[in-house]
């Protein structure tokens, strides 16, 4: 049914072959009786050296079906709204492997590794169809909302050699701070040869603590993406005024997007309905606000040898605050072929609060970007 409990498993194997399918009884799932939230598909804490695998590699892997289709939707989100199962969430735990599965159908989050220390992921998929026939992001597919695939937080992960289909972030690297248990800063992490297509290949969103916040050396390489909604994704969000975090350190690197449906690029303040977020509707709505959060302090992000594809919108936004500017963000050889025109023209990119410097073969060039020659 769901609410399945394990914490302290070591030197475990648990292998899945065929196909482990939730209940789809949404008024019957499991919940807190204090809270009436409902209780994950999975939820482990405290584990080290556990594997999760199947017998069979693809295209027979064994499946974890979540059976979304029953939780998602605009009007099932009006009625349940975020109360919706994840499909596996890891907490505090160390030396995790999880390979040769298929995470299918989760009502909400796929897969959480929170506070987790040397976390390998391969030969994992996701697929979050609404329709299996479907390859790009309608307005229907986008009604499975808050599906992200693989989201992380802690140090020395490795995600390489995965396919998802989602309609939210598609890998996104959470928040450390000090009063984390593995490390205070989310860091080491590399994700590579993964086909992706959702919301991005994201950092964040990243907000701002009294304990410091902190994201760092994240490496995304040798990825591609088609048909995606958003490509590259860095994402902050606002906070108390005193409080502070960083995001610093991260590379994009050998990254093909084709035909990305909103901005290819996206290093700014998170989009999201929340107050002081980003407006989803920005910038095509005038009267609609991006207030852009002071209390990140961002330094060190390269995008080298980048292409994208018949980009739908403009290639990008690249939006700091100016009291407080991104540092050092550098596109090496970021090529964009026949870009859309909406909303920014022959700008191409919506560019400021950033100290940013282009070269090698970027074209077009961000206009508030020095640029260096060939």
């Amino acid at each position: 049914m769901g609410g399945l409990y394990a914490r302290g498993l070591s030197y475990v194997t648990i292998q899945i072959d065929g196909i482990l399918k939730f209940s789809d009884n949404i008024f019957e799932w499991p919940r807190d009786p204090h809270t009436n939230q409902v209780l994950n598909c999975f939820y482990f804490e405290q584990l080290d050296h556990v594997t999760f695998t199947s017998s069979q590699s693809s295209p027979n892997k064994g499946i974890i079906d979540g059976s979304g289709h029953f939780w998602w939707g605009v009007i099932e989100y009006i009625i349940i709204r975020g109360n919706r199962p994840q499909l596996l969430w890891i907490y505090n735990s160390t030396n995790l492997l999880l390979e040769n599965l298929l995470l299918k159908n989760s009502p909400k989050w796929n897969f959480y590794g929170q506070d987790v220390a040397n976390l390998e992921i391969r030969y994992t998929d996701i697929d979050a169809h609404r329709h299996p026939d479907i390859h790009w992001h309608d307005l229907y597919e986008l009604t499975a909302f808050n599906t992200d695939r693989f989201d992380v937080s802690g140090k020395n992960i490795w995600i390489h050699d995965c396919n998802i289909w989602n309609d939210d972030d598609c890998i996104a690297v959470k928040q450390q701070d000090s009063n984390s248990i593995h490390s205070f800063c989310s860091e080491n992490m590399l994700f590579e040869r993964i086909n992706a297509s959702g919301v991005g290949l994201t950092i964040g969103s990243i907000g701002p603590s009294e304990a410091h916040s902190c994201v760092r050396n994240i490496t995304f390489r040798n990825c591609t993406m088609y048909n995606t909604f958003k490509g590259i994704y860095l994402k902050s969000r606002p906070g108390h005024e005193k409080d502070t975090g960083e995001i610093s350190d991260i590379l994009y690197e050998n990254i093909q997007i084709h035909n990305a449906s909103q901005w290819a690029i996206w290093i700014g303040p998170q989009q999201a309905a929340f107050k002081g977020a980003c407006s989803l509707l920005w910038p095509f709505i005038p009267e609609v606000a991006c207030p852009i959060p002071s209390g990140i302090t961002w330094n060190n992000i390269v995008l080298r040898n980048i292409t994208l594809n018949d980009p739908q919108l403009s290639p990008g936004v690249i939006v700091g605050n100016l009291s407080n500017p991104m540092q050092n963000v550098l596109f090496d050889n970021v090529l964009v072929n026949n870009p859309g025109s909406r909303p920014w023209g022959d700008k191409y990119y919506a560019c400021s609060g950033v100290e940013g410097t282009a070269k090698g073969n970027t074209q077009p060039s961000p206009p508030c970007f020095k640029h260096e020659p060939l």
